[in-house]
């Protein structure tokens, strides 16, 4: 079996999964270029998701699994893939327990004033008037209910928060105290201090806040969006913004990214950015092919993938 990589792996990595699957060969590349000649005979593929295109697949006639060792799909290639019946899985979960932790360490700076309070011990400022307000006590709203979704309301039930939960399926999970499907988002909105996007990129998600979401807010609602850019009408929060239908913004992913430099967002005194870090932490390789390991070690005895498959046609 041959696997090839078009990504950056850790030397540790490496040698343990060369160690440990003495009857794969592994090719180790950092970009899809790299790759290419070996790609056309390669069994598998490991990769951040963002590098494929149809000619990819198209080149590589024996492929039949890819890893992304991300959760995020939106950028692949999903018709040429289902057409050659190649199959999907990514690092879904992964990223709970740092995003989980943005969270809280984002509202909390918003609600204790951290920005301002940055900026009067840098002009040398003793002022004992800033506004601080408590996150205890209060209701988060999620948008997006699997593993991260769930770790953050895990979290929030330390904070005695009211936790509710929206979804395409509005099943209830594990840390919600109350769960609904996404059409019934407009009617919870008003009950919320906090909402929280975890939402992935699909045709059913994009713009899944707008205008209507964003004036159903309270006025001293938090919004936080660490999913998908796509899933925001940016132009649409930044009229909301503008004229505080509600409080701040807290965003790590934009539509367009890098975030552009003339985009209003950096200068609105009410919104909080940041590039796209939430997920980032030391741990997030050796947590990826932890489930890279259990589904080769799957497919090796057993001849198929047990864990985090995608349905190409859902994108997730």
């Amino acid at each position: 079996m041959k696997i090839v990589t078009s990504c950056k792996v850790k030397e540790s990595i490496k040698n343990h999964l060369t160690e440990a699957f003495n009857e794969v060969s592994f090719k180790w590349y950092e970009t899809i270029d790299e790759a290419e000649n070996d790609l056309k005979d390669a069994d598998a593929l490991i990769t951040y998701g963002e590098d494929l295109t149809d000619t990819h697949i198209e080149q590589a006639e024996h492929l039949k699994w890819i890893m992304v060792i991300s959760a995020g799909l939106d950028e692949m290639p999903f018709n040429k893939i289902e057409e050659k019946g190649i199959q999907v899985t990514n690092a879904r979960g992964i990223h709970a327990i740092p995003m989980a932790e943005y969270v809280i360490s984002m509202i909390l700076q918003v609600s204790r004033q951290a920005k301002e309070l940055m900026k009067q011990e840098e002009e040398h400022v003793w002022d004992r008037s800033v506004k601080m307000e408590e996150i205890t006590g209060k209701t988060m709203l999620v948008a997006g209910t699997g593993a991260i979704g769930q770790e953050v309301a895990r979290l929030a039930k330390a904070f005695s928060m009211e936790t509710i939960g929206v979804s395409q399926s509005g099943k209830l999970k594990e840390h919600f105290d109350r769960c609904y499907t996404n059409d019934e988002l407009g009617s919870l909105l008003g009950e919320a201090d906090f909402i929280i996007g975890v939402l992935p990129a699909t045709e059913e998600t994009e713009h899944f806040f707008s205008e209507n979401e964003f004036q159903q807010m309270r006025e001293d609602a938090i919004f936080l969006n660490m999913g998908r850019g796509k899933t925001v009408d940016e132009q649409a929060m930044v009229e909301a913004l503008n004229h505080n239908e509600f409080s701040h913004a807290v965003l790590d992913v934009f539509e367009e990214e890098p975030l552009s430099d003339d985009s209003p967002l950096w200068d609105l005194a009410n919104c909080t950015i940041t590039p796209h870090l939430s997920g980032i932490s030391r741990h997030y390789q050796p947590r990826a092919f932890e489930i890279f390991e259990e589904n080769l070690k799957s497919l090796l005895k057993n001849g198929e993938l047990v864990k985090n498959i995608i349905d190409p046609k859902r994108g997730y």
